[in-house]
């Protein structure tokens, strides 16, 4: 990747408002069209978002779009949206067992509701106040439960079963921090009290140590930032046996999504971390200088991954040991190419992995680290990549924000246009969300506003 060391943010304000304003006509034109249809929207085809019922992890990105919508232009039609949506079709979500997702669905939900109130963005309304503290509270006492043993700790298991730890998750424990925030903890046998954050945090640690590698020789393919989409542990005794996948090509090579969800997961709980003081429950993993050490380590790793494996622009093809790669050689050292004929790029992993570069750049400068620089500009320089053609979706009858988003390309889930061979053009829910997040974390900076993360405004 060429990083743009001269780009600023304030660069992107004429581009980050006119993603807003296409956001808007498409957040108007989905909610339309899904109106009293089941499922939630996942993929477009064709430019339109159809729903498709698969543990319905998208939903909350849908009306956590409408939100961030409201909060960066302030028109209230999209607020009353999302909060009616919000209110009918969330529910069922707080109480989900049978999934890891719950920091996705409910975070960009409940979360940014709440965070809008205690902001002071929208009125008073303790009801609804009420409501969000409660469904975050319970959302994160559900999730805790989806737990496997392992000698040293444990992690939250995937929809695969108690065997599965998914990269994926790495950013769902947000929704434990924020249970723990709120002063709860969830409840297992006996009465036994189960901690939080120190539960969030036993499974980033499972996280580093078996989904992220450093070049230390743990196989083969070790290299410094590789990361397994899913780890492999076998429950009898809780050992590790291999590393494997579900939406990449192998156990051994690195699909950019996951990785991407690394970069970002943390990240953020290192800028979470910063401003906490030493806490019991730190305390009892190791301390809270060995745990910033631990996951500075698996920010960088994986950041520093993605930068030497995106192609020019930023952008990463979706998986980087794709076979097809072999007739792109030179694949990162050009611009990125969505219409090739072999491997589709995954804009998503680029509008997920900027704003882990950017905060990981934003930690690292608070500090005063020489290298902070490199991963903010990195951020930048994939913000302006995604905010512009072929990536911004310019099309107004198109549904769709970020194009050339890929879902799940082993089992062939994503549109291929006619004359094509491989998937392009589309988009995906979480992609246009994070996109839309990623926008509002700028807008925020360009504005000198108060800075966004998903545990401010969470205590009022």
């Amino acid at each position: 990747m060429q990083i743009n060391p001269e780009l600023k943010p304030q660069d992107l304000k004429d581009k980050i408002a006119g993603l807003w304003a296409l956001s808007g006509q498409k957040i108007k034109s989905m909610a339309s069209h899904l109106e009293g249809v089941s499922g939630s929207p996942v993929v477009t085809v064709n430019g339109t978002y159809e729903p498709r019922s698969w543990t319905d992890w998208t939903q909350g990105f849908q009306y956590g779009s409408e939100l961030l919508q409201f909060d960066a232009t302030r028109d209230t039609y999209f607020l009353d949206l999302g909060i009616n949506h919000i209110k009918v079709h969330m529910p069922p979500h707080i109480s989900h067992f049978g999934v890891h997702d719950h920091g996705f669905n409910n975070l960009s939900t409940y979360g940014n509701l709440l965070r809008l109130l205690n902001e002071g963005k929208i009125p008073k309304d303790q009801g609804t106040k009420e409501l969000c503290v409660l469904a975050l509270k319970l959302s994160a006492s559900v999730q805790a439960q989806r737990w496997t043993t392992i000698p040293e700790g444990g992690y939250i298991y995937s929809f695969n079963g108690p065997h599965s730890l998914f990269v994926d998750t790495m950013r769902t424990i947000r929704i434990l921090v924020v249970g723990h925030m709120l002063g709860h903890h969830s409840s297992g046998e006996n009465d036994s009290k189960i901690n939080l954050l120190k539960r969030a945090y036993q499974h980033a640690l499972a996280t580093a140590e078996y989904s992220i590698y450093y070049g230390e020789g743990r196989d083969s393919y070790d290299v410094w930032g590789r990361t397994a989409h899913e780890a492999i542990f076998n429950t009898n005794d809780g050992n590790f046996r291999s590393p494997s996948t579900q939406q990449g090509y192998s156990g051994f090579s690195t699909w950019t999504r996951g990785l991407s969800w690394a970069m970002l997961g943390f990240s953020e709980q290192l800028e979470f971390l910063h401003g906490q003081k030493e806490l019991p429950e730190l305390d009892e993993l190791g301390g809270k200088a060995q745990l910033e050490e631990i996951f500075l380590k698996a920010a960088r790793a994986t950041c520093d991954f993605y930068l030497e494996n995106s192609a020019l622009d930023g952008i990463p093809y979706w998986d980087t040991g794709a076979p097809g790669l072999f007739h792109l050689p030179d694949w990162r050292n050009k611009k990125s190419n969505p219409f090739n004929e072999y491997e589709p790029v995954d804009s998503s992993a680029a509008a997920i992995g900027a704003q882990g570069l950017l905060r990981l750049g934003n930690y690292l400068r608070a500090k005063k680290e020489a290298d902070a620089d490199r991963y903010w500009s990195a951020g930048l320089t994939i913000a302006d990549s995604l905010f512009t053609e072929p990536y911004l979706g310019t099309n107004k009858d198109y549904q769709g924000l970020i194009l050339h988003a890929i879902y799940h390309r082993p089992n062939g889930w994503d549109h291929i246009p006619e004359n094509s061979a491989i998937p392009n053009g589309e988009a995906c829910m979480w992609g246009d969300y994070h996109a839309r997040e990623l926008a509002l974390y700028l807008d925020k900076v360009i504005k000198d506003d108060s800075y966004y993360t998903f545990f401010k405004g969470i205590t009022s």
